[in-house]
């Protein structure tokens, strides 16, 4: 059975939204499970109270996991999948889940990082990130085939040095993690470079999609991104 720790919901066709509902709501994240023929994807791992691998339903895959980047509300379960892709500007993030990288510290500190313990006699004092190295090192214009869906890697840094999206160039479904989403955008973090994310805004402002799905807020449509872009690149333009 899965884990109450979870939550999933059908978002469209073949894809589910996971999501941990008794984690802090800042280190919320989205984390996607897409369905393929040959194989599924999941995008994102939660923040690593529990085990993703073990909350999901038996799916009977193989699964290509892709870490969106290497924050800690997105990497926790990363180590339990055998196949695990991101981007090469923070592999070694990766492959030590230092702080600095991760910036777990930051979530561990806060006065209420979950809601609710995942299990009788869990305690906080035991939280840590596994390592967990990349197998697959996905850059700028790779692509993912599933066998029945095709997805284009765009490396979009700014939030993060490796921060990448994924685009189903077919229907113009669009996968986002931290690069841009409906919410308040974190810009002033360590490894965050507002230069780089200025270019990203700049390229998404004119990027065509049909929906798009963030790494934290709701879903979005192509109009709604565009906006959001703009209104980055005009506050830096003010502030400048």
């Amino acid at each position: 059975m899965p884990s109450s720790w979870f939550e999933f919901r059908p978002i469209s066709p073949g894809v589910t939204l996971i999501t941990e509902p008794f984690v802090h709501p800042f280190f919320r994240a989205n984390l996607y499970r897409i369905e393929g023929r040959d194989f599924d994807i999941q995008i994102d791992f939660g923040v690593g109270i529990s085990s993703l691998s073990k909350g999901m339903p038996i799916m009977g895959k193989p699964v290509l996991a892709i870490a969106t980047h290497a924050h800690v509300d997105h990497v926790g379960s990363f180590h339990e999948f055998e196949r695990r892709a991101g981007h090469e500007a923070e592999a070694e993030f990766f492959r030590t889940m230092t702080d600095e990288g991760t910036l777990a510290s930051w979530f561990a500190s806060q006065d209420e990082p979950i809601a609710r313990l995942p299990h009788d006699g869990y305690s906080l004092n035991d939280y840590s990130l596994l390592p967990a190295p990349l197998t697959q090192l996905l850059g700028d214009g790779d692509t993912v085939d599933t066998g029945d869906r095709r997805f284009k890697i765009l490396h979009l840094p700014g939030h993060s040095p490796g921060s990448i999206a994924l685009l189903d160039e077919r229907n113009g479904e669009f996968f986002s993690g931290d690069a841009i989403y409906d919410d308040e955008l974190v810009d002033d973090i360590p490894g965050a470079d507002i230069s780089a994310y200025v270019e990203t805004m700049h390229r998404l402002a004119e990027l065509d999609i049909d929906v798009g799905h963030g790494g934290h807020g709701p879903s979005f449509d192509g109009g709604r991104m565009h906006a959001i872009a703009l209104s980055y690149l005009q506050s830096k333009d003010r502030q400048g």
